[in-house]
């Protein structure tokens, strides 16, 4: 089997979440588990790290793995949605799975595929994990895919559980307030195994704390000794010498303060409470944040593609993220900024809209993103315009997100700015866009 053959097969035997949303959502642990055993149950043999949240998941998991690399560990890294390769998912040293390994992985096991009919994350998780047991990874960073207690990596049995915020995304399958969501991104958590919560909101801190005590890492107070849950956002040496000692981070985004500090937060815990001496010194923590995204090959987010017109991309694709890419918008010193927008329809769209920043200064061009699930370029128009009647003369409809590139790059001048954001699957077809355009970019 060719590595193009066997992506056809992927995506046409069991298409994936990103093309076409709740049909390909499989709940349940029931066929990973079956899919696991066939493969040798490589979950039992992987030293991890288990990272959940709304938002910052992608981040986090980078950070900390970026961190490990640079202690000089083989550090596995497993991650979703991609942005251009699927082979992003599945990384080792920042090196993407090779295609013959995922051609090889799809024809040894097809039968066994074809019987059970394990989702397309399913089986790419089981892909991660027997492909990291196979070259012996020292330990390996998985991010879950979505929610927790119920995600297909929940398979694995950590050596840290990491949850960096609770908001709304995916309501229609986790619930549609932050004790509900909280409650599924907790399922993560297992007995005895230490967490790290990215931040404590009044809304969700209870539903941790008891889940943590469930499972006997809740000491009679959050100052015991044998207490193992730490909230990011309540430790002491964040909030007291932070903004003299932050480490220089490679990312940007004025969000990643928060995934960095909760990145340290849960590198120290698996430096000090586990059983495991692992060589995180101050020096890897400072290289790892500082190269990031060339150690790992983390790409879009809050990245600079241009100087001259400053162009962005960013991944934040729901109210909670893009709060901050909103506020960050109004700060940069651009004459205009043209803001390429599209999302798909099962986000909060209004929310979003509403947050967006308006003025004479902002020039929308929205656009359809490469998914059945977007929304079209025109509803987000109208959309906007229901809500910014004002703006009408400062929003077009473009269908094609690399058309909407063109216009933007036409009509602005070196003083201006342009932002491309609100799905990660228009990131993606403006990256890979960008890269074929700008070979020396890659």
């Amino acid at each position: 089997m060719s590595y193009n053959e066997a992506i056809d097969y992927l995506y046409n035997a069991r298409p994936p979440f990103h093309v076409v949303g709740a049909d390909a959502y499989k709940p349940g642990l029931e066929n990973t588990l079956r899919l696991m055993a066939h493969v040798g149950n490589p979950q039992e043999h992987l030293r991890a790290v288990h990272v959940a949240g709304t938002n910052g998941k992608g981040s986090t998991s980078h950070l900390i793995a970026a961190v490990l690399q640079a202690a000089g560990l083989k550090v596995g890294l497993y991650t979703s949605p991609h942005l251009i390769d699927l082979r992003e998912r599945i990384r080792i040293n920042g090196e993407p799975i090779p295609e013959t390994k995922v051609a090889e992985f799809i024809e040894q096991n097809r039968t066994f595929l074809d019987e059970t009919q394990p989702s397309f994350f399913e089986t790419m998780t089981a892909m991660a994990f027997a492909y990291f047991v196979e070259q012996h990874v020292d330990i390996a960073v998985v991010e879950v895919g979505l929610g927790g207690r119920l995600d297909s990596t929940n398979v694995l049995t950590p050596l840290v559980s990491v949850i960096t915020n609770i908001g709304f995304d995916h309501t229609e399958f986790l619930g549609n307030t932050l004790p509900k969501i909280a409650r599924e991104k907790a399922g993560i958590i297992k007995p005895g195994v230490p967490c790290v919560i990215g931040e404590s909101h009044p809304q969700t801190i209870n539903v941790f704390l008891e889940r943590a005590r469930e499972c006997g890492i809740l000491g009679e107070g959050l100052e015991t000794t044998d207490c193992r849950i730490w909230f990011a956002d309540q430790c002491g040496y964040m909030r007291t010498r932070r903004l003299r000692e932050a480490p220089v981070c490679e990312l940007k985004g004025e969000y990643q303060e928060k995934n960095l500090q909760t990145a340290y937060v849960a590198l120290q815990v698996l430096r000090n409470y586990t059983n495991y001496q692992l060589p995180i010194t101050n020096n890897a923590l400072s290289s790892g944040f500082a190269r990031v995204c060339s150690l790992t090959g983390l790409r879009g987010r809050w990245e600079t593609l241009s100087e001259h017109p400053l162009i962005i991309c960013d991944t934040g694709h729901n109210s909670h993220g893009l709060q901050y890419v909103a506020h960050q918008l109004k700060e940069l010193p651009a004459r205009h900024i043209w803001i390429i927008f599209g999302m798909v329809n099962d986000k909060d769209t209004d929310v979003v809209l509403r947050l967006m920043p308006k003025g004479d200064k902002y020039r929308y061009i929205f656009t359809t993103p490469n998914t059945r699930r977007a929304r079209t370029a025109e509803e987000m128009r109208n959309l906007f315009l229901n809500l910014n009647t004002r703006e009408e003369m400062d929003s077009i409809a473009i269908d094609k997100p690399t058309d909407a590139l063109a216009y933007a790059l036409e009509n602005a001048d070196k003083t201006d700015a342009i932002f491309i954001g609100g799905s990660n699957y228009l990131v993606g077809e403006i990256l890979k866009y960008w890269n074929s355009s700008n070979p020396e970019f890659q």
